[in-house]
């Protein structure tokens, strides 16, 4: 049996935790996740996806502010002799301190073919770039960031009308198996680890509001891109009489439309014109309400 300590904060990670929890080869001791947070219009302290379910399962829970600046919870993490530390999304950056707790390695789960799209955001900057295909790695966590050996690689397609939920979720799928694999691999010397190439290192640094405000002079296909890439993770938006207007679902048309001109498609939704060709957007969320088809929302700015 392995035992790890696995590290994780979103519900990315939350199909890895539970599928390692009742692996038969793996024995998780502990979790360890970022604090409490607030969300929704009330800001109550809300608890992780991850927290949730180590409760939920009996599981003891550290939430430390920066475990590299924690000498408590490090020296609390030794006393369960773990063999591996697994991390997962967990939103903080590992000290040589705390690496050197497992017995053989530090794992991290890490959502790019390495190594390109090291970094914060490598799931919408993929699709915002417009790749074609991205993947999962395992690999060896060390100081620096996401530059460790790579253990095994997965390759995962993308369509162009994919986004980055829907991404997300496949990677949520296809993660559990592989750190399974890359544990026991590792604990039986039967995986060598492999040196990241430095040719094609690319950063996926962290997204800005700035970056999700659409730009209608730029081309219907980058502007597609960036909405999917980002849908409803914070979302592209543009203003129309000053109120924020979030687009969820769009699909560039073939059309020529003056740059930045609205009009109504009675049936789909409404086409504007970009830089390059058009673009029909076909489903949005205006400040203060919900989602909505986008022809619906703009009929009743018309009226208004």
């Amino acid at each position: 049996m392995i035992k790890i300590i696995f590290f994780g904060t979103p519900d990315i990670g939350l199909k890895s935790l539970e599928y390692l929890h009742k692996s038969n080869n793996i024995e998780v001791v502990a979790v360890v996740t970022q604090p409490d947070k607030p969300a929704g219009r009330g800001h109550k302290l809300q608890a992780s996806p991850i927290k949730k379910y180590a409760i939920e399962n009996n599981l003891p829970v550290f939430q430390p502010k920066s475990i590299r600046k924690d000498p408590d919870i490090q020296n609390a993490l030794k006393e369960f002799d773990a063999d591996f530390f697994v991390t997962f999304a967990f939103g903080q950056i590992l000290s040589q301190e705390v690496l050197d707790i497992p017995k053989y390695e530090t794992i991290n789960l890490h959502a790019s073919l390495l190594p390109k799209y090291r970094g914060a955001n490598p799931i919408q900057r993929a699709i915002i770039n417009g790749d074609k295909e991205t993947g999962i790695c395992t690999m060896i966590t060390e100081l620096g960031l996401d530059c460790g050996d790579i253990c095994q690689k997965l390759v995962i397609p993308i369509s162009d009308t994919m986004n980055c939920e829907e991404l997300w979720n496949e990677i949520a799928e296809k993660s559990p198996q592989m750190i399974e694999e890359t544990l026991i691999g590792l604990k039986n010397k039967t995986l060598l680890p492999q040196k990241q190439c430095e040719d094609g290192v690319c950063m996926a640094n962290k997204l800005t509001k700035e970056e999700c405000l659409i730009d209608w002079c730029k081309s219907n296909i980058q502007i597609h891109n960036l909405v999917r890439g980002v849908c409803r993770c914070p979302s592209a938006h543009f203003y129309y009489n000053d109120k924020l207007i979030k687009v969820i679902e769009t699909t560039p048309i073939d059309m020529e439309i003056p740059t930045g001109i609205v009009r109504l498609n009675s049936k789909d939704g409404i086409d504007v014109g970009c830089g390059i060709g058009a673009i029909r957007i076909l489903k949005v969320k205006p400040e203060g309400k919900g989602e909505m088809p986008a022809r619906d929302w703009f009929n009743g700015v018309k009226k208004g």
